[in-house]
Order: C-alpha cells, then structure tokens, then sequence
C-alpha cells in the first residue's frame, strides 16, 4: 500500500462524509463497511470539522447527523470514553 499524504486521506474523509449525508437514511453502516481503512480517529475529527463549518452555515440536520455518527465511531474506536449518568 503506497503512503497518502495528509491532503489524500483528508480528501478521502470529505468523501466518505459526502456519501453518509447523500445516502439513504439507515444505510450508513453499510457505506462506512465499503471503505474500513479510513475509519480511524482522522476521519472522527474531520466529522467534527464538518460538522462545525455545517453548524455555522446554519444547516442544523447536517450538522447534528456528523455529530451523532462521529461520536458512534469514536465509541467503536474507543476514543471516546462512555460516560455514565450515575452522578
């Protein structure tokens, strides 16, 4: 496997997220399964990048779907510790 420079994998973040917001709802697991190799805490990050810029440009939906999922693999990637409502 030939190295991808930052801005090639980046690029590849914004495209895996441009196909989670353009696919059917309910189908995102299957898209992330198509490309598991970029499932790492990058693409996380990106999310949350994006999903920052969607929030300022007042696309709410946007904005909260790239939350949800990228807090729903930062768990799976154990990046995210659980935090428990037990206080």
């Amino acid at each position: 496997m030939t190295e991808q420079t930052q801005e090639q994998r980046q690029n590849l973040y914004f495209n895996l997220i441009d196909k989670l917001l353009k696919c059917p709802n309910g189908q995102e697991p299957e898209v992330l399964e198509q490309e598991p190799e970029l499932i790492d805490s990058g693409l996380v990050q990106t999310m949350m990048q994006v999903g920052t810029m969607f929030a300022h440009e007042g696309n709410q939906d946007g904005a909260e779907f790239l939350f949800f999922v990228a807090r729903e693999l930062a768990k799976e990637l154990g990046l995210y510790p659980e935090v428990s409502n037990k206080e």
